[in-house]
């Protein structure tokens, strides 16, 4: 009888076990089911690369672009790091722009970053405000190849600014396209860099304020210079020959390209020059300030040229040589057929060789007067 009841109890454990695991093995089964359709699911809606693959889409389009540039002539190994466009058909429309505002395969090599100015958030914008300014389209080839830079600019941050100034500097509004024609640079310069302080050199060493525009719109590039490098001792130069401080603000202010003349390649070589064909040192402020050009001539070659014309023709000396230049410097830049025209005019007026020689000492004029 006991052994009856407990084979019972033991088939009953044994059957409530295995129903308990079924259930719990059934009910597994249905979670992973579900959470695997979870999954598979979320799978198929939103898929993510990885940034391998996005790093290596962009190397791949990068190759393309730059495939296509040097298959047209572009050298593209200083575009490392600036961003371009995705694709090769973005940059031919980029190439094509430059092309029709003049630009060849040469000056884009010459300054490759401008490829990458998008064509219509800076290309664009910028030549309209130039156009609008009044630049003429027939200067913008010419403009972009001296400074290609301007098309990196902001019309608002960086342009106008400059053009705001310039007026400000009492350039009159119709002359600013002409400046800008003439220095486009300038439209890189900083307010408060190198202008200001050429600027304000110019009017500490006694250039008239008023005088200001007309000088800045004939020779903008004074805007560039530096005070301590090129306009300062360029003016102690010539002081240092005799003429005043005053007098050298004079002078730019009516010659102001002067101050282009490079001080030790013309300058002192061309001063040189005068003095070893017998001008005298204190002759020199006049010479300046007669034919400030002199000093930045090829003149040594001039020299001798009209030395030997003068004493073929009149058979002057070289000590007076030196003197006809001291009087009239300009003779240096005269050539031949007139002054043989003239002298040969007072000969046959009936002036011997020796007067019309003393005659042109005394006056150079005499040598290039009309007949």
């Amino acid at each position: 009888m006991k052994r009856t009841e407990v084979t019972r109890f033991r088939c009953y454990v044994a059957e409530r076990t295995f129903e308990s695991t079924s259930v719990g093995s059934s009910l597994s089964n249905t979670g992973d089911v579900r959470l695997g359709r979870k999954q598979r699911s979320s799978s198929s809606l939103y898929s993510r690369p990885s940034l391998l693959e996005i790093k290596n889409d962009k190397i791949t389009n990068r190759a393309k672009v730059y495939e296509f540039l040097r298959g047209i002539g572009i050298v593209p190994d200083e575009l490392d790091g600036l961003e371009l466009p995705v694709t090769a058909e973005v940059m031919r429309e980029r190439v094509d722009f430059l092309h029709k505002l003049g630009l060849t395969i040469e000056d884009i090599n010459n300054y490759p970053l401008v490829l990458g100015c998008s064509v219509k958030k800076n290309m664009i914008p910028v030549l309209d405000y130039l156009g609008k300014l009044g630049v003429r389209k027939s200067t913008f080839t010419e403009f972009l190849r001296r400074y290609p830079q301007v098309l990196h600019a902001s019309v608002v941050v960086d342009l106008d600014p400059v053009v705001k100034y310039l007026q400000g500097m009492d350039i009159k509004p119709n002359d600013i396209p002409r400046v800008l024609e003439r220095y486009p640079e300038v439209l890189g310069f900083k307010l408060e860099g190198t202008m200001s302080t050429s600027v304000a050199y110019l009017v500490g060493i006694g250039l008239a304020r008023r005088e200001l525009g007309g000088v800045l719109t004939r020779y903008p590039e004074i805007l560039g210079m530096r005070v301590g490098r090129v306009i300062k001792p360029f003016v102690e130069y010539l002081e240092s020959l005799g003429i005043p401080r005053l007098a050298v603000a004079r002078l730019i202010e009516k010659r102001p390209h002067i101050l282009g003349f490079e001080l030790e390649e013309q300058v002192k070589p061309n001063v040189g020059s005068l003095l070893e064909f017998n001008v005298r040192q204190s002759a020199l402020p006049s010479v300046v300030a007669q034919y400030p050009e002199i000093i930045g001539i090829e003149l040594k070659e001039k020299l001798l040229g009209q030395q030997c014309v003068l004493h073929s023709v009149i058979d002057l000396g070289p000590e007076d040589f030196g003197r006809v230049v001291e009087k009239m410097p300009q003779v240096v830049s005269l050539s031949r057929t007139p002054i043989v025209k003239h002298v040969d005019f007072l000969k046959d007026y009936g002036f011997s060789l020796q007067q019309v020689r003393a005659m042109v000492v005394g006056c150079p004029q005499f040598a290039c007067f009309e007949s």
